[in-house]
């Protein structure tokens, strides 16, 4: 296999060794260059080489059929680029997107111990049974058996479990959290709910953790044994009404994008804002916030000391009332919602980056400027993290 340069840099080594656009780079030094993996690994500094694809490959497709799988959730006529589900190894190393294991073959699988490439692993549980069950795929099982190769090679790995009551907390929570643990080179383990929205119809029939539930999967975590690479996600916290844990209890946040202590970062950030700035509040604008219902406990007690600021909690309707992430968000949610309120926005309505794709656009493709002409007030996005908040609001 092979791929084909698209642009070659001017003055690049490339360049000045002569390769031209259109060229298909074969190998480097006798090793065979299928993608992006292989060209960083054989090629010691940048060439100067761009390709069609950040690849240099197509995405690789999941081939489960997850019970919890949030995409099969989505609702019919949005945009296509939501309905692909990737499980790709080569994404878990460059972004930090999870994969299952299950389409990986033994290639990919020599070649990341062989690269030692670092691996995010959707585990979420280790009886080989009840993971086909989970994952609706007859690999499932057996696929475990990759990660117990790359724990005896010390490849550095990221484990997360999607838990569904009745399912996989409780004893097999247990049962889990004491394997992944034992192995060494497992950095850290994401305990997180399963995500429901309200599109479930023909869908397997699961439900939302309870408040005693949440808890003990908290309490299951927090087993000495376990508690210094399991957390849980915030979420956990909020519908077992338990206390946050302090920032310290996260260490470097190796499970954030996962939900994972993004409450005490958001603290962290804007408390050490506010007194990089000694709790002073400069701002005369008026400014509301828009969160979703999750954060906005925080949000609120965080900017009840700024008195030009309002925040507005938004319930999501589109996905279903469970769904409680900002992130999650849509345009018509916040229009229509907030148009009622539309004299208490003030001159200008803060919403997380977190929010839009890469185009500019919400879930539902509304834009910033559709919410700005509907509601008649200045759209600033700014980043979903505590200083960013203190920055646009102080």
């Amino acid at each position: 296999m092979s791929v084909v340069i698209k642009k070659v840099i001017p003055g690049s080594p490339a360049d000045k060794a002569g390769i031209k656009p259109g060229t298909q780079l074969i190998s480097i030094d006798g090793c065979p260059i299928n993608d992006v993996l292989d060209y960083m690994f054989y090629a010691d500094d940048d060439m100067g080489l761009e390709f069609d694809t950040f690849l240099m490959d197509k995405k690789r497709h999941c081939g489960n059929a997850c019970i919890f799988c949030f995409i099969e959730q989505l609702p019919k006529g949005m945009r296509e680029s939501l309905y692909f589900k990737d499980d790709d190894s080569r994404l878990s190393f460059l972004q930090g997107n999870y994969i299952t294991l299950t389409n990986l073959t033994e290639s990919d699988a020599d070649r990341i111990v062989k690269m030692r490439t670092p691996v995010n692993i959707s585990v979420h549980t280790t009886n080989p049974d009840l993971r086909v069950k989970l994952m609706g795929n007859p690999k499932a099982g057996e696929s475990l058996k990759i990660l117990y190769r790359f724990a005896k090679a010390g490849i550095s790995m990221n484990c997360q479990l999607v838990l569904c009551p009745d399912i996989n907390d409780g004893d097999e929570l247990t049962r889990t959290l004491k394997e992944l643990v034992s192995f060494e080179s497992v950095e850290s383990i994401a305990c997180v709910p399963v995500g429901l929205t309200k599109f479930r119809g023909g869908l397997y029939k699961l439900r939302n953790f309870t408040e005693a539930e949440a808890a003990a999967v908290i309490e299951i975590a927090g087993n000495r044994d376990f508690c210094s690479k399991v957390f849980c996600a915030d979420e956990f916290y909020l519908t077992g009404k338990m206390k946050m844990p302090e920032y310290e209890h996260y260490g470097t946040f190796p499970q954030y994008e996962n939900g994972v202590g993004m409450w005490a970062h958001f603290k962290s950030g804007m408390q050490n804002a506010e007194r990089a700035n000694n709790n002073k509040s400069t701002s005369k604008k008026k400014i509301s916030v828009v969160t979703g219902t999750a954060a906005f406990p925080l949000i609120s007690e965080l900017t009840e000391p700024f008195k030009n600021v309002n925040v507005f909690p938004i319930r999501n309707d589109f996905f279903g009332e469970s769904v409680t992430v900002s992130g999650l968000l849509t345009g018509e949610d916040i229009i229509r919602q907030l148009l009622p309120l539309q004299n208490q926005l003030g001159e200008e309505l803060l919403i997380g980056r977190n929010t839009l794709n890469s185009d500019g656009m919400f879930l539902d493709d509304t834009t910033t400027a559709e919410i700005e002409s509907a509601l008649g007030v200045v759209v600033k996005l700014i980043e979903p993290d505590g200083d960013a908040l203190y920055s646009a609001i102080h």
